[in-house]
């Protein structure tokens, strides 16, 4: 399947589905040291709240990275996937024998688990796809449902206002060529949909959620990558450091690929 057949479809669940048969998921947070920063900068803000023995609750949870992640570390995870493709490559990596509770299911549609039943629930891919506001709206509600009163939630975004720079990189005439409204500069919600930290934050208070933390989960890094990749072991763990230390400046939330917001559920 191309980009091409993938606009065709016009049920969005299946177009979804379908997605990840041309974007490798199972790689993409692993494939790299640029890569690999958004999951450790993911990890290290979970970590700030998880305890082992909690219930997590990974919804959309791709390949399973965090989900095994976190039931090697001896929480009791639940993951819920759509797509057939990362279903498959989850449970290659389940045959170890972890403890991860895997089903395949909608993210708008969190009837098989119990209200406040997750200490820890993890929303990092759905948002990427939902182009409704009311889907959106269902998807934050249903995560907030499963949640426990004390528990904290996990959302991530694909930033709108850095892809340009990525795509750029890649692409030297993209400013000339690309796939957006040339006079507003909106890109087109195609394969993804794309939003604006502010964008971000307002969807989420409008929702009912209080925030904790802003983060600029994987900041320069794929801008930077064939820097990053290049380093030294030293010169890797410093910027990291690096990278800890600057990603909730607000001056730089901004210029990260992707965004990671960390809240609780309003009384």
């Amino acid at each position: 399947m191309n980009l091409e057949e993938l606009r065709a479809i016009s049920d969005e669940t299946e177009q979804i589905k379908r997605i990840y048969e041309i974007f490798n998921e199972d790689t993409r947070l692993n494939r790299s040291k640029a890569a690999r920063v958004e999951f450790l900068t993911t990890v290290k803000y979970i970590e700030k709240y998880a305890v082992p023995g909690m219930k997590l609750l990974d919804i959309g949870a791709g390949a399973g990275e965090y989900s095994l992640y976190f039931a090697e570390k001896g929480y009791e995870v639940s993951a819920l996937e759509l797509s057939d493709s990362n279903i498959r490559a989850f449970r290659r990596k389940l045959s170890g024998g972890l403890p991860v509770d895997l089903r395949q299911g909608n993210a708008i549609n969190l009837s098989a688990y119990a209200d406040e039943s997750f200490d820890i629930v993890l929303l990092f891919g759905p948002l990427y796809h939902l182009h409704s506001e009311e889907d959106r709206r269902r998807c934050i509600e249903e995560a907030k449902r499963v949640c426990k009163k004390d528990g904290t939630l996990f959302f991530s975004f694909i930033n709108h206002d850095m892809v340009f720079l990525t795509e750029l990189r890649r692409d030297g005439s993209y400013f000339e060529t690309g796939d957006y409204d040339h006079e507003t500069l909106r890109l087109h919600d195609f394969p993804f949909v794309f939003v604006t930290a502010a964008q971000a934050r307002g969807m989420l208070r409008e929702n009912g959620v209080s925030l904790l933390h802003e983060v600029a989960s994987d900041g320069a890094s794929e801008l930077m990558e064939e820097e990053i990749n290049a380093m030294s072991k030293e010169s890797y763990r410093q910027y990291l450091r690096y990278h800890f230390y600057a990603c909730e400046k607000p001056e730089l939330l901004g210029m990260s690929n992707h965004l990671l917001f960390v809240g609780r559920k309003e009384a």
